[in-house]
């Protein structure tokens, strides 16, 4: 144990491996599934997996192949990881933060960073706090709705309120329709919420509580805080109009729907390939272009210390940043007023490098484990494995066993393998008392 907490980046991968063996051995139980006898091994593994690591990634239709007690077991699974995530990479940024020099923690308290909050209970308190503040306003909406628009029995309206309010916060994305929510593409009581929902969880905790009490002075938001917020939004417009522009006249998509609904279909997903998993149309029907866009969207993920996957919107922009000031011949990468050390721009440079290595390992051999599938969807597939989106072409539950374990493997590394890596680099940062003769090798 003490060997662990030096190494407090190892945690996160010992914790979320052990919480997926328990999972698997209870998704196996007989109570759940809907039809006698035990999943196989490799559906219990996989459905365990994508809901501990809230990745929301099918093998089986889910409100049909699990019993009632299969979908609590999802439900609790879901919110376990959910508020793992998001406390350990909050109390990891913490020891990051602690582990600094004099100089860079000065510099941090002067930009007012919602890491240093005080001792563990505390932060794991408002985690809790915040996560069943948003997760009770969205079920309380959607209950009414369901009861009231739809005729559901008070019982099963909020139930299924609470089930994807938990699948919205946590950005999961399982659905207790075989159709997710294609059904209520036109109901913006339900594809609103939801959408909130699956953008305040990707957001992350340390950019909430900030915004809490900053929200009204941007010009206070820390570089973090910067960097997540105006990125996000960033990208959700960018997803908005691309939807539009693509899929406007698409038959198979947005073509059949009315103006309003085809401005509330883009919106709810723009936010959706950011980790949310929902799809409110399908996403095997899309254009070419549309499926590009939607890959690079989910791979670029949400925001560090949230439920969202990728590798996330600071990474991806701080890099714009690093270009930029290269481009210009700027001496230093600065966000804001704030510059930008060196070592957190190689760190980013190395998260985003592994994760385009992971991702293109990962669709040579998804190729390679299935005949006749073709790049566009085996890279879809795995991408959304691994940021943990949970968007589908309908590839997966027709992959056979090797292949869906591949993406069992690429939701665990995706989950947990951003944490930790982004931890442990910065954990392992070193101040050498001396320098080596600079090269300078031809680049480009």
């Amino acid at each position: 144990m003490r060997r662990l907490l030096q190494r407090p980046a190892r945690i996160v991968p010992l914790a979320f491996l052990g919480a997926v063996v328990v999972s698997t051995l209870l998704m196996m139980l007989p109570a759940a599934r809907a039809e006698p006898g035990r999943a196989p091994f490799v559906t219990a593994l996989f459905t365990a997996t994508s809901a501990v690591c809230v990745t929301g990634l099918n093998v089986v239709d889910t409100p049909t192949y699990w019993s009632t007690f299969g979908h609590v077991l999802i439900t609790v699974l879901t919110q376990i990881g959910g508020f793992g995530i998001m406390a350990m990479a909050t109390l990891l940024g913490l020891l990051v933060t602690q582990r600094l020099g004099l100089r860079s923690r000065l510099m941090a308290q002067a930009e007012q960073t919602n890491l240093q909050l005080g001792d563990v209970r505390r932060i794991l308190g408002r985690v809790a706090l915040t996560m069943l503040v948003f997760e009770t306003a969205i079920a309380a909406v959607l209950a009414v709705r369901l009861a009231t628009r739809y005729d559901y029995p008070i019982g099963r309206a909020v139930w299924e309120g609470v089930f994807h309010a938990v699948q919205a916060f946590n950005n999961a994305g399982f659905a207790l329709h075989s159709d997710s929510l294609v059904q209520f593409v036109s109901d913006w009581w339900i594809c609103v919420p939801i959408t909130v929902g699956v953008i305040a969880g990707g957001l992350g905790f340390p950019v909430l509580f900030e915004l809490a009490r900053e929200l009204r002075k941007p010009a206070c938001w820390s570089t973090h805080t910067r960097l997540t917020v105006w990125g996000s939004v960033v990208l959700l417009v960018a997803g908005f109009v691309v939807m539009l522009a693509f899929e406007w006249s698409n038959p198979r998509t947005f073509g059949a729907l009315d103006l309003p609904t085809k401005l509330l279909a883009a919106l709810t997903q723009s936010a959706m390939p950011r980790s949310g998993g929902f799809n409110t149309v399908d996403y095997a029907a899309m254009n070419s272009e549309t499926t590009a866009v939607t890959t690079a969207l989910m791979f670029i993920g949400g925001g560090s210390g949230g439920t969202a996957g990728g590798i996330k919107v600071t990474t991806f922009f701080l890099l714009a940043y690093v270009i930029r000031a290269e481009i210009r011949g700027d001496p230093d990468v600065v966000v804001g007023n704030r510059r930008v050390g060196e070592a957190t721009q190689r760190q980013a440079i190395t998260v985003a490098l592994l994760g385009i290595a992971l991702v293109a390992t990962g669709t040579l051999a998804l190729i390679a484990l299935t005949d006749g599938v073709s790049l566009e969807r085996a890279l879809f597939e795995v991408t959304s494995a691994f940021a943990t989106v949970g968007l589908s072409m309908g590839l997966t539950p027709t992959l056979p066993p090797a292949a869906q374990l591949l993406l069992v493997l690429l939701m665990f590394i995706g989950r947990v393998g951003t944490i930790a890596t982004g931890a442990a680099l910065a954990l392992n940062t070193q101040t050498r008392r001396y320098r080596y003769a600079e090269g300078r090798p031809i680049v480009g």
